[in-house]
């Protein structure tokens, strides 16, 4: 392709899988290259955004970080859209709960996304529109963990620029509607799925409760979250 490598890849044409496993932490996916995937091979270092392609159950499968919030994943999933050729992209990460009835290490699936942001404005679209995942990368994510023995719970998530807000309780809304969880970069991914025509998901395990003093270590963040891993492998392979 024309336009690779990119600024932000230095992966050359048919480096990447057809189908992506996108945590934001890059050292998280490098973990989960060398713990999951065989015959692997490193294919970007640029800003220590490592992304690697190998093979799981024989399918090819590629495992890139996407960095934390909205630009950033809004930057490296358009590239591998539109550039590297890549059809679905499998987001995973962690996320804090917003309902009372969420414990950490749940994992959840985001049907939609919420968004506190202005990254769906540049698409010019007139009222509000609504960033979904894509259906069939959703049921099969389902069924993959169902027959792996994982429950989930599937509804929307609300994605958000700011981490830290001057605004207080500016959950309480989103819990009244019933969202899910708060995390900081599905919506960006969802839009430029539909944007490009392609396919996306993501997959969360809790990390934290935004109502309730409970959060897990950056360790546990990183080597902890193997149920989510794997729905999200079977996922690639089904895809």
């Amino acid at each position: 392709m024309t336009n690779t490598p990119t600024p932000h890849i230095e992966a050359k044409e048919g480096d990447f899988a057809k189908t992506v496993l996108m945590p934001g932490d890059p050292l998280r996916a490098k973990f989960i290259a060398e713990t999951y995937l065989e015959n692997v091979k490193c294919v970007n270092q640029v800003r220590g955004m490592l992304a690697f392609t190998g093979t799981y159950k024989g399918k090819e499968i590629s495992v890139m970080g996407s960095g934390m919030g909205m630009p950033s994943i809004g930057i490296y999933s358009y590239e591998l859209f539109n550039f590297y050729g890549v059809d679905n992209i499998i987001r995973i990460g962690s996320a804090g709960a917003i309902q009372d009835d969420i414990k950490l290490m749940d994992v959840v699936i985001g049907m939609g996304a919420s968004m506190v942001s202005d990254y769906v404005a540049q698409f010019g679209c007139p009222g509000h529109l609504a960033p979904l995942a894509d259906y069939h990368l959703l049921s099969t994510a389902v069924e993959s963990a169902k027959d792996l023995g994982t429950e989930v719970k599937v509804g929307n998530i609300l994605s958000e620029d700011a981490f830290y807000n001057d605004r207080p309780n500016s959950k309480d809304a989103f819990k009244k509607m019933g969202v899910l969880a708060v995390e900081m970069e599905s919506g960006a991914l969802y839009l430029n799925a539909a944007r490009a025509g392609k396919h996306a998901l993501c997959i969360l395990t809790i990390s934290d409760h935004i109502y309730r003093p409970e959060e897990l270590t950056s360790e546990e963040r990183q080597l902890g979250f193997g149920k989510m891993i794997e729905i999200a492998l079977e996922t690639a392979i089904r895809a």
